[in-house]
């Protein structure tokens, strides 16, 4: 049974906040509005809510600084943030001034009430401990819904010591979240260390990791720490740990039960007093699954997990970091160069397989190379020709992804609420559906037979396809006679 409550909705948009309170007030909560933080302080002075809901942006000041004092005048009392403002920085923010959550714009109803559910089931209850500031000067970037539940997960855990596994192909900024977590987070004033485990000799993983003695091994003429001492009191980011050898997955399994460790070839036991994010291009649980690394390892790495999405798979992100790239590029000394939107629309129709790595290079490329100060899109399609005569999606044929991601943001802008009534999956199947079979009809000379086993189906679904699609194959094979 739903926890039911008063909940307090503040925004200055009067659409969002009518569409808010009719949601909560259908799940049986009693809910007022305010449209400023003056309205607000009206409301808490007649009666104080079970749960606040609050906008950062509004007229009369900023939503999050009076979250900070109202979290410490009433610790009980938990907020919900939601704001159009999608950066990293906002949800760490929100966290830092004892926000129970943070909701990016658009949000789904569906999370806002889940949100409110767990906000009531809480209870009172004392802010969790924040860091001490924040550096807004952020290498994530980035508005799209994948980054906006990578930025959530990082607020959750800049402030405490769990360790976390990044996970995501090469090029899409494992470092850059691991850098963020540290430089967030309580232990930034001391080291960020880092190793890759790939870039290592595998006899040598040991003695980088933990340090080595004089005289431990053939070569070692003094004592040289390793990266855990080295790290003493900061982060220690281990990078592409799925490269890990067995033997060094052992010992490092006894640092993480244990906290101590010894150098190769010492005999003293060393407090380690370090964070340890680990990142992975493989697939750990299928490493597991054959032998290849240790089951017990990967669940004490994989304590808090965060999947960062390909370039791909967050195409409206591109633009974006494309003249992020370009300004930095400027910044450094080099020419500075404007995209048109035909440039964009080649960019976003490209697959990236180098991810945001290759973005950023081919974008360098430009600043250097291009003699124009404005690139179009000709420019775009040279320079990553040049970088790769082998994409897997040729440019100008963006291919069936481009074109679901591009239909689903042109209902977003048009049809909102088609992304939410449940027909979203046969709206775009059927989409999907229509032209291929009409295609496949055409290329067979509208022969069932052959059409349906190149579809991998019997002529009878095809024929019940046909007649539930409105498809009158007699219809386009007159049609093709007369214009044939």
């Amino acid at each position: 049974m739903k926890n039911q409550g008063s909940i307090l909705v503040v925004d200055d948009d009067s659409a969002i906040r009518t569409v808010v309170a009719q949601a909560l007030r259908r799940d049986g909560h009693r809910v007022t509005t305010a449209a400023t933080l003056a309205e607000l302080d009206v409301q808490l002075a007649a009666s104080l809510p079970d749960v606040l809901i609050t906008d950062v942006v509004l007229p009369d000041g900023n939503g999050l600084d009076r979250v900070e004092r109202l979290t410490a005048e009433y610790p009980g009392l938990p907020v919900i943030v939601f704001s159009a403002r999608n950066t990293l920085t906002t949800a760490v923010r929100a966290t830092e001034v004892g926000a129970y959550d943070y909701l990016p714009k658009p949000f789904d109803l569906d999370v806002l009430a889940r949100a409110v559910q767990g906000a009531l089931a809480r209870g009172p209850g004392a802010p969790e401990e924040r860091p001490d500031d924040v550096d807004s000067a952020l290498p994530l970037i980035g508005r799209s819904p994948a980054m906006q539940d990578v930025y959530r997960i990082i607020a959750r855990v800049v402030s405490n010591d769990l360790t976390v596994l990044i996970s995501g192909e090469s090029g899409t900024g494992k470092e850059l979240v691991a850098r963020a977590i540290h430089d967030l987070g309580p232990r930034k004033r001391s080291p960020f260390v880092a190793l890759n485990m790939a870039a290592i000799p595998r006899e040598l993983i040991e003695a980088e990791l933990f340090g080595h003695e004089r005289g431990a091994f053939t070569g070692a003429q003094a004592r040289s720490a390793g990266r855990f001492e080295q790290a003493e009191g900061g982060t220690l980011f281990l990078d592409e740990i799925g490269d890990m050898p067995m033997e060094a997955q052992t010992r490092l399994l006894r640092v993480l039960q244990s906290g101590e460790f010894t150098t190769v070839g010492g005999a003293r036991t060393i407090r380690a007093d370090v964070r340890i994010v680990a990142a992975t291009n493989r697939d750990l649980a299928q490493l597991v699954a054959t032998g290849q690394f240790r089951e017990d390892l990967f669940y004490r790495l994989n304590v808090v997990p965060v999947s960062l999405p390909a370039l791909r798979a967050r195409r409206q992100d591109i633009a974006l970091l494309a003249r992020h790239f370009l300004d930095r590029a400027a910044e450094g000394g080099l020419p500075r160069k404007q995209l048109d939107a035909a440039a964009i629309t080649s960019l976003e129709s490209y697959d990236w397989p180098g991810n945001v790595r290759e973005l950023e290079n081919i974008m360098r490329r430009i600043a250097v190379l291009s003699r124009d100060e404005r690139i179009g899109a000709d420019e775009v399609r040279a320079m990553i020709g040049a970088s790769s005569s082998s994409s897997p999606a040729a440019m100008g044929d963006p291919g069936i992804e481009t074109a679901v991601h591009a239909r689903l943001e042109r209902l977003a802008r048009e049809q909102p609420a088609a992304l939410d009534d449940g027909s979203l999956y046969d709206r775009i199947i059927g989409e999907v559906e229509r032209p291929l079979i009409e295609a496949l009809l055409a290329r067979h000379g509208q022969n069932q037979l052959r059409a349906a086993r190149a579809l991998g189906i019997n002529r009878n679904t095809l024929r019940k396809r046909l007649d539930t699609l409105g498809i009158d194959p007699d219809a386009a094979r007159s049609s093709g006679n007369e214009t044939g």
